[in-house]
C-alpha cells in the first residue's frame, strides 16, 4: 500500500504546524485520576466537545465526525447521509438526542437520522461496549447527540442574547444562514432556532456537476425550561429538520420513479430528477433533579419522534414514542444508576403500490441497572445488566414475543502514572427489528418468514498513555452480531455480522494547540465474507483509514486548523459480489478563525475544503465498487467558504 506524494505534502505540513506547538509552553498535566463513568477513549467511548465542534464548523452531520476515524459518514445531500461506527449502520446501534431514543429510516436509500449541526452540544461514541442505561437495540454501541440549553449561550448576569450566521461556499453557490435567539428569566429559559441551506448541485473534484446533489435544508427547534429554587428542572423541546431537494430517481415498480441519492447514477437505468423529502419531527419533555440530596437523583423523559421519507414512490413513515424512568443513587461504593424504559415503534408504509395495512409495530419494556465505581485509586470498574420483553406485530397480524438478558463489564486499571490498562465484554440482546416502512406490502401482501430476535457479543482490549502534552492510546475490537434480519424483504433472511480490528491514536495538546492522529482498521464480513457495499442496515467495508486533526491559536484573535481523512485501499473487496478493490483517497480541510479584538462578539472564519481537489466517494458510500451495477457518488471537490458569526 502506498501513500501519494499529497500525503506526504500532508505529513510535512503536520510537521510544520506542530513546530510552533512544541516550541511554547506545554500543560504539564498531573496524573489522571480514573473515574468510572468517564470515558475512555481505549475502551470506545469517545466524546466529540464543544469546542472541537465549534473548529469543526459543521454544516451537515458529516462533518460532524471530521477526524473521527471509527466513524464513517456517507457522502451525497443530508438526504443521503448516513453513520456507520467501525463499519456498522447506526441502525444497529442505540442513537439518542438528548436522550431521547431515535427511529430509523423509511427508505434504504436516505439516511437514518437527519440531523442540523447547529446547536449541538457535544456527541458521545461508544463503539461495542454498550452500559445498560443506554437504552434498548444498542447491539453495537451508541451515539448520543446532546444539544445546547439557553444557559449554555448566555453570558453570566445576562437575560438575553443571540447568534446569528452567514455562509457561503464556491463549490455548489451553497448558501447558509441560522438565527438563534435566547433568553431566561428568574428559573423560566428559552430558545428558539432556524437553520436554512440551499444552493447548487456541487462538481467532483474532476469539475464534472453531480445532478441530485443541491442542499436545500432546513430545520427549526425550540426548548422551554424551567428550573426551581431546589434544582428541579423540566424541559420542552420541539424540532424538525427536513431536506426536499431535487434527487436522482430511477424507474421502478409500477412505473413508478423510486429516489437513490445515494447514488450518482444506476447503470442500465435513466435517471430523472425530481423532488424527494426526508424529514425527522421530535418532541420532548425531560423531567431531572440537579440537586439531588441523598439517594434519590430521578431523571423522567418521555418522547415522540418521526422519521418519514417521501422519495418518488417509496413513501414511508417510523415513529417512536419511548420513555424512561431512572434514578442515580448516589452510594458510598459508587453510583448505581437503575430504571425502566420503554418504546413502541411503528413502520407504516404510505406510498400508492402499498396495500391496505402495510404496518408493523414493536413494543419493548426494559429493566436496567449499571453500576459505576472506584474500587481502589488504581481500580474503576463498570458493569451492569438489562431485561427486555418485546412484542412484534407483523402487518399480517402474526405476533412474536420475546425476552432477552444483557450484560457488560469494563475495567481501567491504572498501571503507573502514565499508563492504563482497558478491558471490557458485553453480550446484548437486540430483539426484533421493524421492517423497512416504505416497503411493506410493496405491491401486495407480504407473505412473512419467521422472524428471529439479534444478539451482540462486544469485547475490547486495549492501552493508554497519558503524560504531559502526549496522549497515545491502541485497542484492539471484536463485535459479532448473530441473526441480523433482512427487513427488506418479506421472508427475513438471516445473517451475522461481524466488525474487528483497531483503534489507535497519537496527540500532542499544548496550551494554545493540538495535533492528534486517528487510526482505525475494521474489517466487516457478512456471514464470514467481505461485506458489500449495499448491505443496507447492516454495514459497508471500511479498511484502514486515518483521520488527523490539528489547531494552533496564534493569538487569543486568530486561529488556524484543519482536518485530514485518508483511506487506504482496500483489497478485501475484489471479487466479492462482483465487486472490484476500493480505491485510496486523501483529502485535507483548512481553515483561519478571525474575532476583532474590538469586537470579540464576531466571528470571520474561511474554510478551505477539499484542498487538493480529491475526486473520491466516501469510504462509508453506498455501491462504491460495484462500476457494472452503480455509480458511484463522488464527494465535492475543492470549495473555499467564507462564514461569519454574530453574538449578541
Amino acid at each position: 500500500m502506498k501513500i501519494s506524494i499529497r500525503a506526504r505534502l500532508l505529513a510535512t505540513a503536520t510537521i510544520c504546524v506542530a513546530a510552533p506547538i512544541q516550541a511554547q509552553e506545554v500543560i504539564d498535566l498531573d496524573p489522571i485520576r480514573v473515574e468510572a463513568d468517564e470515558a475512555q477513549e481505549a475502551l470506545g467511548n469517545s466524546e466529540i466537545t464543544t469546542e472541537e465542534l465549534t473548529a469543526r464548523n459543521p454544516q451537515s452531520i458529516k462533518d460532524v465526525f471530521s477526524g473521527e476515524s471509527e466513524v464513517t459518514v456517507s457522502g451525497g445531500a443530508a438526504i443521503a447521509q448516513k453513520v456507520l461506527v467501525h463499519g456498522i449502520e447506526e441502525s444497529l446501534l442505540s442513537v439518542t438526542i438528548d436522550g431521547a431514543r431515535q427511529n430509523k429510516s423509511a427508505f434504504h436509500h436516505t439516511g437514518n437520522v437527519l440531523i442540523d449541526p447547529t446547536l449541538l452540544k457535544r456527541v458521545e461514541i461508544s463503539s461495542g461496549l454498550a452500559p445498560a442505561d443506554a437504552g434498548p437495540g444498542a447491539l453495537a454501541g451508541t451515539i448520543a447527540y446532546e444539544t445546547k440549553d439557553a444557559r449554555d449561550l448566555l453570558e453570566p448576569g445576562d437575560e438575553f442574547g443571540g447568534i446569528a450566521s452567514v455562509g457561503y461556499g464556491s463549490n455548489a453557490s451553497d448558501f447558509q444562514r441560522s438565527l438563534t435567539l435566547f433568553g431566561r428569566n428568574e428559573g423560566f429559559e428559552w430558545l428558539l432556532s432556524g437553520t436554512q441551506i440551499s444552493g447548487d448541485d456541487y462538481e467532483d473534484g474532476s469539475g464534472n456537476v453531480v445532478p441530485g446533489t443541491e442542499p436545500d435544508l432546513d430545520a427549526i427547534s425550540a426548548k422551554l425550561a424551567y428550573t426551581t429554587e431546589t434544582g428541579k428542572r423540566f424541559e420542552f423541546s420541539a424540532e424538525q429538520v427536513k431536506d426536499e431537494g431535487t434527487r436522482a430517481m430511477q424507474a421502478g415498480p409500477g412505473g413508478l420513479f423510486f429516489a437513490r441519492p445515494d447514488f450518482a447514477g444506476v447503470v442500465g437505468r435513466t435517471s430523472v430528477y425530481l423532488p424527494a423529502l426526508s424529514r425527522r419531527q421530535s418532541y420532548t419533555f425531560t423531567y431531572t433533579d440537579e440537586a439531588p440530596e441523598g439517594v434519590w437523583a430521578p431523571t423522567v423523559q418521555l418522547s415522540w419522534n418521526e422519521q418519514y421519507v417521501e422519495a418518488g414512490g417509496a413513501i414511508g413513515s417510523n415513529r417512536s414514542l419511548s420513555g424512561k424512568f431512572e434514578n442515580d443513587f448516589d452510594l458510598e461504593t459508587g453510583i448505581l444508576t437503575a430504571g425502566i424504559d420503554f418504546f413502541h415503534d411503528t413502520a407504516r408504509g404510505l406510498g400508492q403500490l402499498n396495500t391496505a395495512g402495510s404496518k408493523e409495530t414493536l413494543n419493548n419494556l426494559g429493566l436496567y441497572a449499571q453500576m459505576r465505581q472506584d474500587v481502589t485509586d488504581r481500580v474503576s470498574l463498570s458493569y451492569g445488566a438489562r431485561v427486555d420483553t418485546q412484542k412484534f406485530t407483523l402487518a399480517d397480524g402474526a405476533e412474536y414475543n420475546e425476552s432477552g438478558l444483557s450484560v457488560n463489564a469494563q475495567a481501567d486499571v491504572v498501571l503507573t502514572d502514565s499508563l492504563t490498562l482497558n478491558i471490557g465484554a458485553a453480550s446484548s440482546w437486540g430483539g426484533f427489528e421493524l421492517s423497512e416502512a416504505s416497503l411493506i406490502n410493496l405491491g401486495g401482501a407480504w407473505v412473512y418468514g419467521t422472524p428471529e430476535p439479534s444478539r451482540a457479543n462486544n469485547a475490547r482490549i486495549g492501552l493508554r498513555y497519558d503524560r504531559g502534552p502526549w496522549a497515545v492510546s491502541g485497542a484492539l475490537f471484536y463485535t459479532k452480531v448473530h441473526d441480523v434480519n433482512d427487513v427488506l424483504t418479506a421472508g427475513r433472511t438471516l445473517f451475522d455480522l461481524t466488525s474487528q480490528g483497531f483503534d489507535g491514536s497519537v496527540g500532542y495538546y499544548a496550551s494554545r494547540g493540538f495535533l492528534r492522529l486517528n487510526y482505525t482498521y475494521a474489517d466487516v464480513q457478512m456471514s464470514d465474507t467481505t461485506i458489500s457495499s449495499t448491505a443496507y442496515y447492516a454495514g459497508r467495508p471500511v479498511g484502514h483509514i486515518f483521520a488527523l486533526e490539528g489547531r494552533y491559536d496564534i493569538n487569543p484573535h486568530l486561529g488556524i486548523g484543519g482536518t485530514a481523512e485518508i483511506a487506504l485501499e482496500n483489497n478485501d473487496t475484489a471479487g466479492v459480489g462482483g465487486m472490484s478493490a476500493l480505491e485510496g483517497y486523501e483529502v485535507v480541510n483548512l481553515y483561519a478563525s478571525y474575532s476583532p479584538p474590538a469586537n470579540e462578539n464576531v466571528e470571520i472564519r474561511l474554510d478551505l475544503r477539499n484542498l487538493f481537489d480529491e475526486t473520491y466517494a466516501s469510504r462509508a458510500s453506498d455501491g462504491i465498487g460495484l462500476p457494472a451495477v452503480i455509480t458511484q457518488l463522488n464527494e465535492p471537490g475543492r470549495s473555499l467558504a467564507l462564514s461569519a458569526t454574530l453574538k449578541f
